[in-house]
C-alpha cells in the first residue's frame, strides 16, 4: 500500500523546515527540504561567479549540480553538493538574499520540480516548499501552510543565523525577509500562494511541538 505524501508550504522563517523534518521523523516518513535544492545551486552559483543575473547561466549550473539529502546522527537533514555537505553554508546571508532569484527562473524551477517529483514518486515523503502543494505536489494527501507574523520571522531567521555565527541586525533582516516575501508571492512562475485544500497554521504563538502535534493528529486521524 502506498505510503501518503504530505506537502508543507509556507513562507520565509514560518516554521516549515523544522515542522516537516518533525512530522516525517515521527511518521518513519523521508523528508526533502526543496528549498536546501534552490539554495545549494545559489551557493554553487556565487561560488562559481555565475552571474546570478543570467537564468541561462544560472540553469547550466543547476544541470550540472548534484543535491544530496540525507539524514545526520541526530536524525536533523543534512545536504551534500556534489558530494561536500555544504548544509551549514546553505543558511549564509548571501545565499539568504540570493536564493529567490535563483528560484525565480522558469527553467530552473522546471528542472528541479522535475527531480522533486521523482523523489515523492514512491510516497513515503513529508515535502517543504513554496509551492509544493500548489505546482510540485498538486496531488499531495495532505497540504498545510504554514504562516507566521513578519516579527516572528525575523526573530526566528535572526536567531537561526547568530546560532551559526552570523551577526545580522534586525533591521535589515526584516527588510531582507520583507523582500523575499514579495518577490516569491510575486513572482510569474509557481508563486508562493495557499493551495485551496491546505490547512493552514499560523505559528507565531505556537510551539514546535503544538505545530507538529496537530499535524500529526490530522494525518493519523485520517490513516488509521
Amino acid at each position: 500500500m502506498r505510503r501518503p505524501v504530505i506537502a508543507v508550504d509556507g513562507p520565509a522563517g514560518a516554521g516549515k523546515s523544522t515542522v516537516a523534518r518533525r512530522v516525517a521523523r515521527a511518521l518513519g516518513f523521508r523528508y526533502i527540504d526543496t528549498g536546501a535544492m534552490y539554495r545549494a545551486v545559489a551557493l554553487k552559483a556565487l561560488t562559481t561567479g555565475v552571474d546570478l543575473r543570467s537564468e541561462a547561466a544560472v540553469r547550466q549550473v543547476a544541470a550540472e549540480t548534484e543535491v544530496d539529502l540525507t539524514s545526520g546522527p541526530g536524525g536533523e537533514t543534512r545536504v551534500w553538493l556534489d558530494g561536500v555537505d555544504v548544509t551549514e553554508a546553505l543558511r549564509g546571508p548571501e545565499v539568504n538574499a540570493s536564493v529567490s532569484v535563483v528560484a525565480g527562473f522558469p527553467s530552473v524551477r522546471a528542472l528541479l520540480v522535475e527531480r522533486q517529483r521523482r523523489l515523492a514518486a514512491d510516497g513515503g515523503v513529508v515535502m517543504d516548499g513554496r509551492d509544493i502543494g500548489t505546482v510540485v505536489l498538486p496531488y499531495a494527501d495532505y497540504k498545510f501552510f504554514l504562516t507566521a507574523s513578519l516579527e516572528a520571522r525575523t526573530h526566528r531567521r535572526q536567531r537561526e543565523l547568530s546560532q551559526m555565527g552570523f551577526a545580522v541586525d534586525a533591521g535589515a533582516l526584516r527588510e531582507e525577509i520583507r523582500q523575499r516575501d514579495a518577490l516569491d508571492q510575486n513572482r510569474a512562475v509557481a508563486p508562493l500562494r495557499r493551495a485551496e485544500d491546505a490547512v493552514v497554521i499560523d505559528t507565531t504563538d505556537l510551539s514546535v511541538d503544538a505545530v507538529v502535534d496537530r499535524i500529526l493528529s490530522l494525518v493519523t486521524a485520517r490513516e488509521s
